[in-house]
């Protein structure tokens, strides 16, 4: 099992609790039907899961532990959402049965598993046949901004580095489809999304984010404790995420890739 690089910071969850179907899982939206049963592997804080379960018979929802289990758990009883599950699980090992649900979906998980091969083989061992497995991963390498600060390179090069350190694949996007056909799927369609960030808001909701989880993250505790930064090294990396945020002319992408396999 691979080491999560993000961890759970509060500057982390600002990242992930804002998405939904609309801006990570439209691409599978026309999959999903009143009588569908789902899994959502590695729901995180949850957002896209209750989005899901409105449109669905029944979701269950995995992480790792169930502290980071809490986190959907928790926002499914805000929410008022009743027809999810949890259970805490290892992607590589699922303990359900075979052809246990119509939908199987990971948003952002295979770019940090210790196996995506594994990982899609028995998503799709617990899909029925003809039924749906779906994976989006952003793709760090093909990351473009601008202006172009000198320090955001730095900072790109760290998180590919501390990802990989962590048994992770960091340009997960671009290899979905491969690995996909390396598990035996055949019948598979590969399409492509992004995240743009160009506003005066968006700039300052990425750009802060980022400025801030550089510096309290798990990423930042594994980049000093290895040595491949210093605290000074990650202040200075911060401050070049506010000049990009506080730019007029400001642009941000964030390309992903994805897949529909079926099963």
């Amino acid at each position: 099992m691979a080491t999560y690089t993000h961890g759970h910071h509060e500057s982390v969850l600002r990242s992930h609790s804002v998405r939904d179907i609309a801006n990570s899982a439209a691409y599978l939206r026309p999959h999903l039907a009143r009588e569908t049963r789902m899994l959502d592997v590695g729901a995180g804080p949850g957002s896209i899961t209750v989005d899901f379960a409105r449109h669905v018979a029944r979701i269950t929802a995995t992480e790792i532990d169930e502290p980071a289990l809490a986190l959907s758990r928790a926002l499914a009883a805000e929410r008022g959402i009743s027809n999810i599950s949890f259970s805490v699980e290892d992607v590589h090992r699922l303990s359900f049965a075979d052809d246990s649900f119509d939908v199987v979906h990971a948003h952002q998980v295979l770019q940090h598993v210790a196996d995506p091969v594994q990982a899609l083989r028995e998503m799709r061992r617990v899909t029925v046949p003809g039924g749906v497995v779906a994976a989006r991963d952003a793709d760090y390498a093909g990351f473009v901004w601008f202006p172009l600060l000198p320090e955001l390179d730095e900072w790109l090069r760290l998180y590919r580095a501390a990802a990989r350190a962590n048994g992770g694949e960091p340009d997960a996007g671009r290899r979905l489809l491969s690995w996909a056909r390396a598990a035996g799927f055949t019948d598979i369609t590969a399409t492509a999304s992004t995240w743009c960030y160009a506003t005066p808001e968006d700039r300052a909701w990425w750009g802060g984010m980022w400025a801030d989880r550089i510096l309290e993250s798990a990423l930042a505790r594994q980049l000093v404790d290895a040595g491949m930064a210093t605290r000074e090294d990650l202040r200075t990396i911060s401050d070049a995420w506010k000049r990009w945020a506080d730019a007029g002319d400001g642009w941000y992408l964030v390309p992903h890739g994805e897949i529909i396999a079926r099963a």
